[in-house]
């Protein structure tokens, strides 16, 4: 620390935007989980924690949210040897059945359903893993944040959290409501994470924002019960265009959660122009700041984030890092309102 200058050149140290601080150190715990295997238009967010590792040297550590950022104690954890591992061997396994199920295939039939059992296993091994990191730290008084790969991945930090906050809200952010039983059989699938959540924990509230892309199902069962509040991304604009201000629907956003929050953050809930390599893009969607101010609009409300995730960031096949670079600089924010809503 005593050599550490915040406004010099960041060394290349491992750790998020090359902060000097360790892991017994830190506040917040950042969980890279680098899968890509049910992904159904194109993969690559397997790379996107360590996109957005190397691009966040090129940050700089001020941030007007938050006085002296940089003590903001940020440690990264190595990413499991044996998520990597499994990807690699599961991903042309979900390629089979998403290529099968495309020509025409059942998800019954028996040339394929073994395939689609394989990849369940490895997602259930996945949330495993993740729900026993994640509770590891937390036991130890940290914040866990995770960093995708596909949405899928994140399930196994909000069960453990749902677990230790009975008030838990999530505030998703997202160009689709990831709210399907499942997708091409896979029931972990990055389209599923929100119906997963509801089903399988007590979360209280899920206010999902700027989604524009959904099935009938997943609309039904936004309009279920009284447990999810949908801001699709053409009423937020049609309410923009007839005059409401932004402030105003941020303020409506926030009061439909509770005290204590956890933020999925999609970054396909932006607009393409900031992710053009994630795995789904969809027209329409947030720009950078709209999102800043609604996360920061959370925070001044007095609401306490207790947890987050930062998914779908791919780096681009030409070498492109803008969506690491964006990644990252999303990220900074997510970690530095955390610790300002503390």
């Amino acid at each position: 620390m005593s050599s550490f200058d915040p406004n010099g050149v960041a060394v290349a140290n491992g750790n998020f935007m090359g902060l000097p601080y360790t892991t017994s150190e830190a506040q917040i715990i950042l969980l890279p989980v680098p899968w890509d295997v049910t992904t159904s238009y194109r993969p690559g967010t397997s790379s996107g924690p360590a996109a957005i590792m190397e691009a966040s040297l090129q940050l700089d550590l001020y941030d007007a949210d938050l006085a002296d950022a940089w003590q903001n104690k940020i440690a990264v954890i190595e990413a499991s040897g044996s998520i990597v591992e499994l990807n690699v061997a599961l991903r042309p396994v979900a390629e089979e059945v998403i290529d099968y199920l495309a020509n025409g295939g059942d998800e019954t039939d028996d040339a394929i359903y073994g395939k689609i059992q394989e990849v369940n296993n490895g997602s259930a091994f996945l949330n495993d893993t993740v729900t026993q990191v994640a509770s590891n730290w937390l036991d130890q008084g940290k914040i866990v944040g995770v960093i995708g790969g596909e949405h899928s991945v994140p399930l196994g930090l909000i069960t453990e959290l749902a677990r230790r906050y009975p008030d838990l809200g999530i505030l998703h952010i997202d160009a689709h409501a990831d709210l399907r039983e499942a997708y091409e059989g896979f029931t972990c699938s990055h389209a599923s994470i929100m119906f997963n959540a509801l089903k399988r924990t007590a979360i209280k509230q899920l206010v999902q924002v700027a989604v524009r892309d959904f099935c009938q199902d997943e609309l039904d069962l936004a309009g279920l019960g009284s447990r999810v509040s949908l801001y699709t991304d053409v009423q937020l604009a049609s309410r923009q265009f007839e005059g409401e201000t932004w402030n105003r629907l941020c303020e409506e956003i926030v009061s439909k959660l509770p005290s204590e929050v956890y933020i999925s953050f999609d970054i396909d809930g932006l607009s393409p122009d900031l992710c053009p390599n994630t795995g789904t893009p969809v027209p329409g969607g947030l720009t950078f700041r709209q999102a800043e101010y609604l996360l920061r609009t959370l925070v001044l409300s007095g609401r306490k984030i207790v947890g987050f995730d930062l998914c779908e960031v791919a780096p681009g096949s030409d070498g492109s890092e803008w969506d690491a670079n964006v990644g990252a600089r999303v990220l900074q924010k997510l970690c530095n309102l955390t610790a300002l809503s503390q």
